[in-house]
């Protein structure tokens, strides 16, 4: 199933989309897709049950669709998770996942506009692949991870590449507002067979600046998980992004602002 956040006069509500077709998931119980996704196995059931007898259905082009999931509860980020793109960066290939946080306040929807900050001049996109914990996860065992991944969506970690080079820590210049799109739509992992070998690509002014597929990760979402959950309790709704494949905008020659 393909899960939105939808805005429809002023309120945001979850929906399933069907071909061009919302369905609202309020009559089913589920304000958001946070209440969703907490209620586990049983809820996403409950949701297919509902959806095939639906009374009525929303027009997908009626509406605004927001970020799948506003307000997550924590945002991961994984720097340097392709090999290419490390190399275009002069950075070693990491031993251990490099791991940063994005907050709230970057996230939009897919279609909303990215704000440029007064205080950069080096703004910059980063195509992403994200997955989104459907179940609460603690010590999880690599193998084990399909038991903990709800779905996937597209990603962008917009960076301001001079404040996060300014200093050691990248989280100054990975958090400005509107930092984090996201979307349009969250896929439930059911529908993927294998996220490990997708297309991922970035295109700017008709012109494609990436282009690589997610079998080049260099922690795949076992490793991915199992090194989270070892630090950290996952919780349902948290989002990680997988990182960058190589083309970012400091690769190119003049330098390719995010925004033009």
């Amino acid at each position: 199933m393909r899960f939105v956040t939808f805005e429809q006069s002023g309120h945001r509500h979850a929906g399933v989309v069907i071909n061009d077709q919302i369905v609202s998931l309020e009559s089913a119980g589920f304000p958001d897709l946070l209440s969703l996704l907490q209620g586990g196995t049983e809820a996403f059931r409950k949701v297919e049950t509902f959806i095939a007898k639906a009374p009525f259905t929303i027009t997908l082009a009626s509406v605004k669709l927001c970020a799948p999931i506003p307000d997550p509860p924590k945002i991961l980020c994984m720097g340097l998770n392709y090999r290419d793109h490390a190399a275009e960066a002069k950075l070693e290939i990491p031993q251990c996942p490099v791991i940063f946080a994005k907050y709230t306040n970057t996230v939009i929807g897919s279609g909303d506009k990215i704000v440029l900050p007064k205080n950069s001049r080096k703004p910059d996109y980063e195509a992403e692949f994200g997955f989104v914990i459907g179940k609460r996860a603690r010590h999880v065992q690599g193998e084990d991870w399909r038991q903990y991944v709800f779905g996937y969506m597209n990603c962008n970690d917009v960076s301001a590449r001079d404040v996060q080079t300014a200093v050691s820590q990248w989280t100054m210049g990975k958090n400005f507002d509107t930092f984090a799109p996201m979307g349009p739509y969250l896929v439930s992992a059911d529908e993927i067979e294998d996220p490990h070998n997708l297309n991922i690509s970035l295109t700017l002014n008709g012109e494609t600046m990436q282009s690589s597929n997610t079998r080049e990760l260099i922690f795949k979402i076992p490793e991915t998980i199992a090194f989270l959950s070892s630090v950290m309790t996952l919780e349902p709704g948290d989002v990680v992004f997988t990182g960058t494949p190589a083309g970012v905008g400091f690769s190119h020659r003049p330098d390719r602002k995010s925004v033009v």
